[in-house]
């Protein structure tokens, strides 16, 4: 076999092969052994027919394509390991196939290779780093959220308003007939939180345990089941509790009961330093995406539409992964919201796009900076992984396949090259102001001493 190799425009190259006589008759003797089972003939056991009875009968090119479907990917797989300086990204187009006079064969394919990558500045930037001030309001919702877990739903003698719950059975129909899903029994309402139809709940406000009544109301236009948009509905409801829900006093007694302080203070303290820790925690992962996003804008690459093409597949192939947990199948999904999988397909290119280029400027930065890491950290990464595994490092590393190995060495490499873009581009700082005049000495309140604990339990 000899090849040769020509580089083309947008990331493509020509593979020129030409294959001797020799080569190609064993790949028809292969592609006979094959198939020639699939034969019936006459006087021959099936899977016994001889090769020349075949080819006198259907003619010599019978196994030249199943032939075919031998040679080329062994030439091109050979061509390849010789070619270290091209990498294929998609499977390769076959452009000809020519026989020779000498019984010998000629192929052409064209192949879309990795494109090269021309990086920008990626040291030396800067991309400002912005910690989100934390308000007292903030402080106030996360408690006020604290409150509603410790909540009691208790029945009330009264009539129902806004943000009670009232426990109804409902049956609903259209013009006399009732329909698919539109009943319930002993089902919890809160009124006034949006989730059945509009009108609905406020026909409720105002009702008493025991009470009956109809509730008019009429489905919106854009209701999801076709055959209820735009229909006028009624629902017969029985009132079979009014409840409310009764919140903790917020005093130092609801501070002792969910937290380890003394005091409503101290806990509030408490709540405010966790979400200063979170907002420099966001500020920070908003600092890494900024930071690869100057990077990779400032690197120029010609992105072929193969890898785009193939990453849109990777994201949908996931996207179905997914839905499936959820007892999903991807087609009804596609069914429901009334699109084909070539259309998802097609919305998920943009970001596809993104993202092969975001991969291919920082492989590039890998190879530039030369990144590399030892076999001790990865065994370390290992070692933290069977830990959590509750596995002997031994038994879990033999358990692992190579896609766990090119895992957890591509996550190395990534938090060698985000440490090395930290380095070597510092953050523009903007002031941040502290919610409340808080002072930057604040410390974190005291817990609950144990020696206190201890002299209670005396």
């Amino acid at each position: 076999m000899s090849y040769t190799v020509e580089k083309l425009e947008k990331s493509q190259v020509k593979f020129s092969f030409d294959i001797d006589a020799d080569t190609f008759e064993k790949a028809v003797a292969a592609a006979y052994n094959k198939t020639k089972h699939k034969y019936s003939v006459p006087g021959f056991r099936k899977g016994h027919v001889p090769r020349k009875v075949i080819e006198g009968m259907y003619g010599k090119e019978v196994f030249f394509e199943d032939a075919m479907d031998i040679v080329i990917p062994e030439a091109y797989s050979e061509a390849l390991d010789k070619e270290h300086d091209i990498e294929a990204v998609a499977t390769p187009e076959l452009e000809s196939f020519d026989m020779k006079e000498d019984g010998g064969v000629t192929f052409v394919l064209k192949v879309t290779v990795r494109p090269e990558v021309k990086l920008g500045k990626y040291k030396g930037l800067s991309v400002e780093r912005k910690v989100d001030k934390v308000t007292a309001k903030q402080v106030d919702e996360e408690v006020e959220n604290a409150r509603e877990k410790q909540a009691r739903i208790v029945d009330v003698d009264r009539a129902a308003k806004k943000g009670d719950i009232v426990n109804i059975d409902f049956a609903g129909s259209v013009d006399g007939v009732k329909f698919d899903g539109g009943s319930a029994e002993a089902y919890d309402l809160t009124l006034g939180s949006g989730s059945f139809i509009p009108g609905f709940e406020d026909q409720l406000v105002g009702v008493s345990k025991g009470d009956k009544k109809d509730v008019k109301v009429t489905f919106p236009e854009d209701y999801h089941a076709a055959e209820l948009k735009g229909k006028e509905a009624v629902f017969e409801c029985t009132v079979n509790a009014v409840k409310e829900k009764q919140l903790p006093a917020l005093d130092d007694d609801f501070a002792k009961e969910i937290s380890e302080f003394d005091t409503l203070a101290e806990y509030k303290a408490d709540v405010k330093n966790k979400l200063m820790k979170d907002a420099e925690t966001r500020a920070d992962r908003q600092y890494d995406d900024a930071l690869v996003q100057a990077v990779v804008d400032s690197a120029e690459v010609e992105i072929p539409q193969a890898m785009i093409d193939n990453e849109a597949e990777d994201m949908a192939k996931e996207f179905e992964y997914r839905l499936s947990y959820q007892g999903i199948k991807l087609s009804d999904y596609l069914g429901y919201i009334n699109m084909t999988r070539d259309q998802l397909l097609d919305e998920y290119k943009e970001q596809a796009a993104k993202s092969v280029k975001t991969r291919l400027v920082m492989e590039e930065i890998v190879k530039a900076e030369e990144l590399k890491f030892e076999d001790e950290e990865l065994n370390a990464k290992l070692a933290e992984m069977a830990e959590r595994a509750g596995q002997d490092f031994d038994t879990f590393k033999k358990g692992l396949g190579k896609e766990h190995y090119d895992y957890l060495a591509n996550q190395i490499l990534s938090d060698k090259l985000m440490d090395m873009l930290r380095g070597a581009n510092a953050p523009a700082k903007k002031a941040a102001k502290k919610a409340d005049g808080a002072a930057e000495s604040e410390k974190k309140p005291a817990a609950k001493k144990t020696a206190k604990k201890a002299a209670d339990a005396e």
